[in-house]
């Protein structure tokens, strides 16, 4: 949604304790919040990182069965359209089939677990999620979004009452606010009408704006004489010339946040991850895909943290931290997912950042945004990108191009098939968002074996402003289009983009099925709408391949791992505008059980 998906600021190493805030921590147990480094050299010597390998437990060779599920609607999404009852040994899938069948497989120490009614699905997977940068949003800031705020006066109200609880030698620190949703820009003087003593720091959705107030200003050693910073940061200007509160770019925010955030400890890392991962898998997931925020000194601690979290984690390094990537290079990284033994993480894939956002007018077009003569611009140029791209295939790994804009998408495109020309021998190249693709993008995507992932979020939370505001009817109506990919035979996932919007596969199911924009409860291109079976699979099988996965995860098949999420009501037969309201009853991961 934002510049770069969202805004790597939290993670910059000047906010943390020490640069490796994630290391010396000590084990952790399933009921500890902590988790601890291990080092490169360690797991190398110990042989423990392997490609393409299973759960931790074997499928037991006697043909013993742990586990059966019955009495309840099993949707494999691949192969038939249902079983009765499906069999698990040693975290994976053994056979499904007709309760008989499967039930003539059980012993005296089989556990039967009887679904009463509820649906059991492969495990719900969202490939593109901040999972660190989430999980640090949740911790340090309180959210003031849309979702907690519909009205500027409940906004106001509310960051009325947050100050007035916070102790007078702290920052109100607050995030998620949407000027898009929530009544325009919020202004200085608004925030000192609130309080002229407490520094208030409100961060945008997008990630790269904010709004202070004089007391922020003033702590931060803002001074009315600032000019641009370093890395294109600077601060809003009203009429008079005079400072107005906002705050636009990483280096800008970086210089006002950092005097009101406390340290990042490890402690507080520990928290907050744990505590988001919990969150994820209670939404329904029981795999988040970590694209290009994930620093490569964090590898190591999320390989022992993923032994123990309560889904699995996979992540892609950005472009330029690639050389993370040398100290696991002779695992064999490539077209499927390097899976470390007797852990729930994967490595996958390297990120690029194509342009910015369409709701800051910083995703790059071909034409201009309505009313407007920008047409916001690409990050790199035709050649810039198309060496970028060669150096991922060179290192044998795909790309993951962030593209909000259509023309951001040409040059993205043009590059791949420079230097891929359709093939997939280093795995599937995606393009992250995709949000203003065209239909000749899309016949494009699908003749170069290139996939897009979609935030379909973006139609539920933008689809009314994208319509009225930013690109008018016409174009708003070919936003995130996975009608026109379905028809044209395009695989495509469904993301979250998680903190940019709220987690939950079912919303993204939801969505994806009606097109249906939750700000005025209007359809957004209603031709874009896709069968419910065919949303599924953008969260489950196709989620799978794109994260290097697709012959472990995805399906109920025999010998994939038993992932399994488990909804009270079944999507396929409930309204459809009430598939988001779904709740999640289960999830289990590698056959046990993490969630409900």
């Amino acid at each position: 949604m934002c510049r770069a998906c969202v805004s790597p600021v939290l993670n910059h190493p000047s906010l943390f304790e020490s640069p490796m805030a994630f290391t010396g921590l000590g084990s952790i147990t399933p009921n500890r919040r902590g988790f601890m480094a291990m080092s490169t050299a360690a797991l190398l010597g110990a042989g423990l990182p392997v490609i393409g390998g299973g759960s931790a437990r074997a499928a037991a060779s006697d043909g013993t069965v742990d586990t059966i599920f019955k009495g309840g609607n099993i949707i494999p999404i691949v192969g038939p359209s249902s079983a009765e009852a499906i069999a698990v040994s040693g975290g994976k899938i053994v056979k499904l089939g007709a309760a008989a069948d499967i039930m003539g497989m059980a012993t005296a120490s089989t556990k039967v677990i009887d679904l009463q009614g509820r649906t059991l699905l492969p495990g719900l997977i969202d490939p593109h999620n901040h999972t660190v940068l989430s999980a640090f949003y949740l911790e340090l800031l309180t959210d003031v979004g849309y979702l907690k705020n519909k009205t500027r006066d409940d906004l106001i109200a509310n960051l009325r009452l947050l100050t007035a609880a916070t102790p007078d030698d702290a920052w109100v620190l607050t995030s998620n606010f949407d000027n898009l949703l929530q009544g325009g820009d919020l202004s200085r003087d608004e925030l000192d009408k609130i309080s002229t003593t407490k520094p208030i720091f409100v961060w945008y959705t997008n990630g790269h704006d904010a709004c202070v107030n004089s007391a922020a200003l003033t702590a931060a050693g803002i001074t009315e004489d600032i000019g641009e910073l370093p890395g294109g940061g600077h601060f809003g200007r009203g009429p008079d010339g005079k400072l107005n509160g906002l705050v636009y770019e990483e280096a800008a925010i970086l210089k006002t946040l950092k005097p009101g955030l406390p340290k990042i400890t490890p402690a507080i890392a520990i928290a907050a991850v744990n505590k988001f991962m919990q969150a994820a898998a209670a939404s329904g997931n029981t795999l988040v895909h970590e694209p290009g925020t994930l620093r490569s000194e964090w590898i190591e601690p999320f390989i022992k943290l993923a032994a123990q979290a309560p889904l699995r984690t996979s992540a892609s390094l950005m472009y330029e931290d690639m050389k993370g990537y040398e100290p696991y290079r002779k695992l064999g990284i490539g077209p499927k997912a390097t899976l470390f033994a007797d852990t729930l993480f994967t490595l996958y894939g390297v990120k690029l950042i194509g342009d910015g956002s369409n709701q800051t007018e910083t995703g790059a077009q071909t034409k201009p945004y309505l009313n407007s003569t920008s047409s916001g611009k690409p990050n790199f140029d035709a050649a810039a990108m198309k060496e970028m791209v060669a150096n991922v295939k060179a290192a044998g790994l795909p790309s993951l191009i962030h593209c909000n804009g259509d023309l951001a998408i040409d040059i993205a495109l043009d590059s791949l098939e420079a230097a891929y020309a359709g093939s997939t021998e280093f795995g599937i190249n995606r393009i992250e968002h995709a949000t203003m693709a065209r239909q000749d993008q899309i016949e494009r995507m699908k003749k170069l074996n290139v996939e897009p992932s979609f935030l379909m979020n973006h139609v539920t939370l933008y689809g009314a402003a994208y319509r009225d505001q930013i690109f008018g009817p016409e174009r708003a109506n070919f936003m995130d289009p996975a009608g026109a990919c379905d028809k044209a035979g395009l695989r495509f996932t469904l993301h979250t983009d998680s903190p940019c919007s709220p987690l939950g596969p079912m919303r993204l199911v939801g969505t994806a099925v009606t097109r249906l924009c939750q700000i005025d409860n209007t359809v957004i291109g209603a031709d874009q709408a896709i069968s419910v079976q065919r949303a599924l699979e953008a969260v489950t099988i196709d989620a799978a391949r794109q994260v290097g996965q697709p012959d472990r995860l995805g399906s109920l098949e025999a010998g994939k791992e038993a992932d399994f999420t488990i909804l009270e009501d079944n999507p396929f037969t409930v309204e459809p505008t009430k598939i988001t309201e779904i709740k999640v009853s289960v999830t289990w991961v590698a056959g046990n059980k993490k969630f409900g």
